[in-house]
């Protein structure tokens, strides 16, 4: 009788422990995650390291996504706001935030997230938010900011109305600057490099430019700015960087020896293109860098990012994207031609080429549509307040504010004169 007694209990003990085990297992289950906006970013900000507030109905570990990061990676219960990280001027559609919280029991793990995507919003320059917008002559532009363009000779260019009509700025050199990537803005501040290692900055909205010491004269063909970092590439596997708004430039070593000529940044990543299908990237700032594989052999000349993804363009109609990184690429359609550059904004790719070809791409890079052939080489793309300008030979100046589905030609007004050529072109 007790042996059977204890049988009993034992038993019973048994079903209450495993009642209670699938009951907590069962309470796990109706947990979640949930992500609310709370305060937007205002647009256009020219503050370069916005505030963003979101909630979370539960504590848990932040990943970010797209263009942005922060250095909060702790979510609590409740209301949290978040400082990204430094932003170039442009527009972050493609920014996400997800918490995650992982539940455990001792018999399974469960993974609780949710993902929220930051609403629209454009880092612009100073000369974006002043008073005077409103009294724009142009009618199509929404706002305006400061485009400038370099080419040869030290050619330099600048629109303050959305490449309506442009002036001339002060150049301290006489040297060709670079094709493609040859300028690009960070900080306040304009950086354009070129032959002979020239390096120029302007810190007054491209009125004026300035010679920075070089490093040596090795030819640089492209610059990016990134986490407070100007990087520039050049001949010969050639890279400096600089952290101090392009005061100072210091060399690093040289992850190859074939030329370099393009640069871009996106998600805390550097990516450079170059000779023979070379692409390397680095997660340091510049600092160091290792090779990826773009599967083909062609010169790569231009390299820009946006949604997430990397698009590089170069010879006989090559071009590649990466949506890992930079770390592996896949070919997409070949349009054919020789391209030189290629741009980014409102969820669009412009790219053109030699002959000049405008093509663009909605789907991320995956393909491309040859919308325009203005009869000129075409090097250079730039994009800012919703308006893409592409620069070429011959003065050549186009503009779109249709996200480069049509283009008008501002050839007639570019102040340089029609044998001068422009290579390229920045916001």
């Amino acid at each position: 009788m007790k042996n059977y007694l204890l049988y009993y209990l034992l038993i019973t003990l048994s079903i209450i422990v495993n009642s209670c085990s699938e009951g907590f297992k069962e309470e796990y289950s109706k947990f979640y995650i949930v992500l609310a906006e709370v305060t937007a970013i205002t647009t256009p900000t020219t503050d370069t390291t916005p505030d963003y507030t979101f909630s979370s109905n539960e504590s848990g570990t932040i990943t970010y996504g797209g263009s942005c990061s922060s250095s909060t990676t702790i979510a609590t219960t409740g209301n949290n706001t978040i400082t990204l990280n430094i932003l170039s001027v442009g527009t972050y559609a493609d920014c996400t935030i997800t918490v995650s919280k992982t539940m455990k029991t001792n018999k399974s793990v469960t993974i609780l997230s949710d993902s929220l995507t930051i609403t629209s919003f454009t880092v612009s320059s100073s000369d974006d938010s002043s008073s005077d917008d409103s009294s724009s002559d142009d009618s199509s532009s929404s706002g305006s900011g400061v485009f400038v363009a370099v080419g040869n000779n030290g050619a330099i260019i600048r629109s303050t109305d959305n490449g309506t009509t442009w002036d001339n700025a002060t150049s301290p050199t006489n040297n060709n600057l670079a094709w493609g990537a040859g300028i690009t803005f960070g900080n306040n501040t304009f950086v354009a490099v070129g032959s002979s290692g020239t390096i120029i900055r302007s810190t007054d909205n491209g009125s004026s430019f300035d010679n920075v010491t070089k490093v040596d004269s090795t030819t640089l063909n492209g610059v990016a700015f990134g986490n407070n970092t100007f990087v520039a590439v050049g001949a010969s596997g050639k890279i400096v960087k600089s952290t101090d708004n392009g005061s100072t430039f210091s060399a690093v070593t040289r992850p190859i020896t074939n030329g370099i000529n393009g640069v871009t940044f996106g998600n805390n990543t550097f990516v450079a293109v170059g000779n023979s299908g070379k692409i390397v990237r680095s997660t340091d700032n510049g600092t160091s860098w290792d090779n990826a594989s773009s599967g083909i052999t062609t010169i790569i000349e231009d390299v820009t990012f946006g949604n997430n993804t990397f698009v590089a363009v170069g010879d006989s109609g090559n071009i590649v994207r990466s949506t890992d990184n930079g770390t592996s690429w896949d070919n997409a359609t070949d349009p054919g031609g020789h391209f030189w550059g290629v741009g980014f904004g409102n969820n669009t790719f412009v790219a053109v080429a030699h002959g000049g070809m405008i093509l663009r791409s909605t789907d991320n890079g995956s393909s491309f549509s040859n919308v325009v052939d203005p009869g000129n080489h075409l090097t250079g793309v730039g994009f800012g307040n919703n308006t893409f300008v592409v620069v070429g030979v011959y003065g050549e100046l186009h503009r779109s504010t249709d996200n480069g589905t049509n283009w008008e030609s501002k050839k007639s007004v570019n102040p340089v004169g029609t044998s001068e050529r422009l290579n390229s072109v920045a916001f």
